[in-house]
């Protein structure tokens, strides 16, 4: 009913606009007395004022009612550097949008046709055009600038302790591998992708024998995180809101994108008052009737939690040793040692947690 009210109403002013209109122009054809125009341009006037006031009491109370649908505190170092940016733009911005604004409507009012009145031809000020191309020549430059430091900074070359995560989207859901305790990620080759092997592991690197794959993404707290980012089919994107994260996964070109996390899963269900709160990575690029779909659970360990994880993950070849076939003969002897340590230590890291839960228990 509110709807129907409110669109009533603003029928009603645009009918009233166009009868005014339309009267001038009769007065105009007609050679009418001037003061039915004159009062016409008063009325003119005194609605853009009108207009002015509804159009900013209506951007300030949007903006401030909207505050809960903001994104939601960053939980990455960069991504307070980000919000900065985000922030200064915002308020450099609404400043002018709002001066400009003033500027518009009350020129009307101020201005309105008056019989005695005649307009200034002021056709050039060199003075005037100088300063307000140069000032917001300054201004965006100064934007531009510190956003490539920022972006500079969230691009480099991540550091060497980086724990390196790979995500490969497809259609439609995100494959996840993991280096195993060599900490080197091994290479990948697109023939090599089949039924099991679906990020397509090239097993003639050494590397790769202990590589892993996960069903969701665990990474630690107050540690550089590498994602090295591709896609096996269309174009994707990784998009992690709370960490401002958003990166495109390319067919063919493969991307990166390396951050701090700075709160645990358990920091953000006590920060929300939301037990229930998980992290996820969507994809926000539309790849095809599924896209919707397309979600990554993220979870965020401390130091300890993330290490007893990874160590109790078991390595893509111990799972299917029949893909020894595919080693290189003169690699086979180190790809079954690493399928037996790793089977050893995942074993113990199992047990581990599992004395670790019974204690808990009791």
């Amino acid at each position: 009913m509110f709807y129907l009210i409110i669109t009533a109403l603003i029928l009603l002013l645009v009918v009233a606009g166009l009868l005014v209109r339309a009267q001038v122009l009769i007065d105009i054809f007609t050679k009418s007395s001037s003061k039915r125009a004159g009062l016409s341009n008063q009325i003119n006037g005194f609605l853009f004022v009108v207009f002015l006031v509804f159009i900013m009491g209506g951007f300030v109370w949007i903006s401030i009612w909207a505050r809960k649908y903001y994104l939601p505190d960053s939980a990455s170092v960069h991504g307070v550097w980000t919000d900065n940016q985000f922030w200064v733009t915002m308020s450099i911005l609404s400043v002018v949008f709002v001066v400009t604004h003033i500027l518009l409507f009350t020129f009307p009012y101020i201005y309105q046709f008056k019989e005695n009145r005649k307009a200034l031809f002021y056709p050039v000020n060199h003075r005037l055009e100088f300063i307000w191309t140069v000032i917001p020549a300054i201004v965006l430059s100064l934007l531009v600038f510190n956003g490539w430091k920022v972006w500079s900074a969230i691009t480099k070359e991540a550091p060497e302790n980086a724990v390196v995560v790979e995500l490969v989207g497809k259609q439609f859901n995100w494959l996840v591998r993991y280096p195993g305790k060599d900490s080197k990620l091994g290479k990948h080759n697109y023939l090599k992708t089949d039924e099991l092997n679906t990020v397509g592991i090239d097993f003639t690197d050494r590397n790769s024998f202990d590589d892993y794959m996960a069903g969701e993404v665990h990474i630690p707290v107050n540690k550089p995180v590498l994602f090295k980012i591709r896609a096996r089919d269309v174009l994707h994107s990784v998009f992690a809101p709370h960490f401002r994260l958003k990166m495109d996964a390319v067919p063919g070109m493969p991307t990166k994108f390396w951050f701090i996390p700075t709160k645990t899963t358990s920091d953000m269900k006590t920060i929300t008052g939301n037990p229930e709160f998980t992290y996820e990575i969507a994809c926000t690029e539309v790849c095809g009737p599924g896209h919707f779909g397309m979600r990554l659970k993220l979870v965020v360990d401390d130091e300890d939690e993330f290490d007893a994880w990874n160590k109790s993950q078991q390595s893509f070849l111990a799972k299917n040793p029949d893909y020894l076939k595919s080693v290189p003969d003169n690699l086979r002897k180190p790809a079954e040692q690493s399928i037996v340590e790793n089977r050893k230590i995942t074993g113990l890291a199992v047990l581990k947690t599992l004395s670790k839960s019974v204690a808990k228990t009791n």
